[in-house]
């Protein structure tokens, strides 16, 4: 059985890539039982070491450990959320709770810890350098934040509390992924169709005719849902898809989620008052950039002032359109909002993101964000069909840097399909690391993952210009992973603090506005024309239009995750009005009843930004400074670049993300470069 089961020996496909084409569903157990086992060896070995615990004995080959259960869940974890099916999910179910138990096993054994804890009192007795102190500290707080310090009693309290985490919060991902792909909303009347473009229309008769129907099928997808609601001129279907949309996880069924949602907030709560916490968003933030909540609550709150004029003003003047189109008594809901919005820029900026399709062919604007990392940091990309894929969407790339040196491996998988979550993200199936015995520097396999609207029979995929947006900002993330440069695996790439991981991503969104990049690739796809000088302008003319009420739709995200995150006591009551009443405050528009994000808002319940969703403004903050230094030396200046690259992507978590800002930028951010950015101040 080994010798059929390719995670357990190295693989031999180009840069030890994963095998997906060998890997079937019943080697993940196997494999996961056996990395389980060896790294119970591992640590037993560390601990019943009889020398004096050093840095050498102890915390490295503690990094070193798990490799093989590692290599195994990286790749049953990436395909639960990109290529799931029943069996992988209910398997999950199966392996959740046991890997769960085994990583409390580590956490919580008194042994190990105190070796860990007598090397970080010894600390100065050892001659250590940045990247090793960080690590250092890095793993005795893990430890300690993972109940490392509890009693016995506490401990089992602790392993029963995050195995029903692990589970729920499959459950919840699980049930969201359910309840989107079980919707459609099927037309067989073309008179439903006014208003919409000819690429939304050719892509839902394709989906009906996959399913065997008539007329057209729209889903809960992105590529179809933003289209219908931004287009369609049947107001009462926008309102169904908007309320189908918005009700996901709320029906009477198995995909419910309230109590899973009282479950989640629940148990982080108790998690972290078990560890001596008063909140989870303390417990959380006690490792951000943050800090705390006052921080968080300060830059909400800024953020409130400085935008909630503005926005108001935004709204007002969508509502006056839809007046003027649709008579006085129009009342104006969120179901119009897309549609009017879109309205509204068009006629002030001449610019419907239909007219940008033609131009944003998928593949030129693969080769213009390849080409903006080429331009800046000298890297190249070399697609390599050797590499074995998880699916035919995929597709694989060799990276190379500057001096012609191996880089990285980078697969690109971008388009919608049943077994894969909505959304946008990058993601690693091999972390980058440094061999401290041969030293060679092991390479990263990075992969972006996102939903774009699909080729259809007659045309190829054709982007809209906010689908580049979201391609520049995963790439910004991948960056991030490929640039690595770090001894030590926990330290490498993306594990940094939450609030600092988006500015790498955020930072590429700039270049979306930015005519000399826009016209690298920005080519129709049948005639080859450049695109218009004038729809550029307006594309830059246009980068602020309601951009104070997506904002306050951030900030609003961000204080709901605080509301249910600084909670004290059990949560027992209404989910939809306590959603409703955190919120309040950055809301313009009415609540609509019987409508409800946390139980699909699955970043702050599934996805790792539990009290952490702030971290997305905090970020813009970053970036927009950040980027301030390039528009002052030139976008594509290489040696702003390289101390970028330098300072901040190679970097990873082997320093406090602050210092490395500073050294980058001379200077503390701050607010007023996103300020001048969007326009709410000169």
């Amino acid at each position: 059985m080994k010798k059929m089961n390719p995670f357990f020996s190295p693989y031999n496909t180009p840069h030890g890539t994963v095998p997906f084409d060998q890997i079937k569903l019943e080697h993940y157990e196997p494999a996961i039982v056996e990395g389980m086992a060896q790294q119970k060896a591992e640590i037993d070995a560390i601990v019943n070491n009889p020398e004096a615990p050093t840095f050498a004995n102890t915390i490295v080959p503690y990094e070193l450990s798990g490799k093989m259960l590692e290599r195994t869940t990286t790749v049953f974890g990436n395909q639960l959320i990109a290529n799931t099916n029943d069996a992988l999910q209910e398997l999950a179910n199966k392996l959740m709770p046991m890997l769960s138990e085994h990583e409390n096993d580590i956490c919580l054994n008194e042994q190990l810890f105190a070796r860990i804890k007598q090397v970080y009192d010894n600390r100065e007795q050892e001659q250590l350098n940045n990247e090793q102190q960080k690590l250092l500290e890095d793993i005795y707080i893990g430890f300690t934040r993972n109940g490392a310090n509890l009693n016995d009693e506490q401990k089992a309290t602790f392993r029963e509390l995050t195995k029903q985490l692990s589970l729920l919060s499959l459950q919840f991902n699980n049930n969201l992924l359910k309840e989107t792909n079980d919707y459609q909303l099927h037309l067989t009347n073309a008179d439903d169709l006014k208003g919409l473009p000819t690429s939304s229309v050719e892509s839902a008769k394709e989906a009906a005719e996959e399913k065997g129907l008539d007329g057209w099928v729209f889903t809960l997808h992105s590529p179809s849902f933003s289209p219908f609601m931004m287009y369609a001129d049947n107001r009462e279907l926008r309102k169904q898809l908007y309320m189908a949309y918005h009700t996901r996880c709320l029906h009477d069924n198995e995909q419910n989620n309230l109590e899973v949602v009282k479950q989640l907030v629940n148990l982080r709560m108790q998690v972290a008052q078990l560890l001596g916490y008063d909140t989870y968003a303390d417990y959380a933030l006690e490792r951000r950039m943050a800090q705390d909540q006052s921080h968080v609550y300060k830059l909400l709150n800024d953020l409130l002032v400085a935008y909630t004029p503005t926005a108001r003003q935004e709204v007002e003047e969508m509502q006056a359109l839809a007046r003027e189109m649709e008579g006085n008594d129009f009342s104006f809901m969120p179901w119009d909002l897309p549609y009017y919005a879109h309205k509204l820029k068009e006629r002030k900026f001449n610019l419907d993101s239909e007219k940008l399709r033609p131009y944003l062919e998928l593949s030129k604007v693969k080769e213009g964000v390849f080409g903006l990392a080429t331009r800046l940091y000298g890297i190249t990309f070399k697609e390599n069909k050797e590499i074995p894929v998880y699916h035919p969407d995929v597709e694989a790339y060799e990276v190379y840097d500057k001096d012609g040196t191996y880089l990285a491996v980078l697969y690109t998988d971008f388009h919608p399909r049943e077994g894969k979550q909505g959304g946008a993200w990058m993601t690693s199936y091999k972390n980058q690391w440094m061999d401290i015995q041969t030293g060679e520097n092991s390479r990263p396999h990075i992969s972006l993952v996102m939903n774009f609207s699909k080729p259809t029979k007659d045309k190829p995929a054709l982007l809209t210009h906010g689908e580049v947006n979201t391609f520049l900002h995963e790439f910004g993330h991948s960056l991030h992973g490929m640039f690595a440069n770090t001894t030590y695996e926990s330290l490498s790439g993306t594990n940094v603090y939450w609030d600092f991981v988006e500015l790498p991503s955020q930072f590429m969104e700039n270049y979306a506005v930015e005519k000399e990049f826009l016209h690298t690739f920005a080519r129709h796809y049948k005639t080859g024309e450049l695109l218009p000088d004038e729809l550029v302008q307006s594309i830059i003319d246009s980068q602020n239009f309601n951009v104070a009420y997506a904002c306050l739709r951030q900030v609003s995200f961000g204080l709901l995750d605080m509301a249910w995150y600084t909670r004290q006591e059990a949560f027992n009551g209404d989910v939809e009005a306590y959603e409703h009443k955190a919120w309040e405050k950055a809301q313009i528009l009415p609540q609509v009843d019987g409508t409800c994000m946390s139980v699909q808002f699955s970043h702050i319940f599934s996805g790792g930004y539990a009290a952490g969703y702030y971290s997305y403004k905090w970020a813009e903050v970053l970036d927009a400074d950040a980027f301030a230094l390039f528009k002052e030396h030139g976008i594509f200046d290489t040696a702003t670049a390289t101390s970028f690259r330098e300072n901040i992507l190679s970097k990873g978590g082997t320093e406090h993300p602050m210092t490395l800002y500073k050294r980058f930028r001379g200077q503390e951010p701050t607010i007023d470069a996103l300020l001048t950015r969007n326009g709410i101040k000169p």
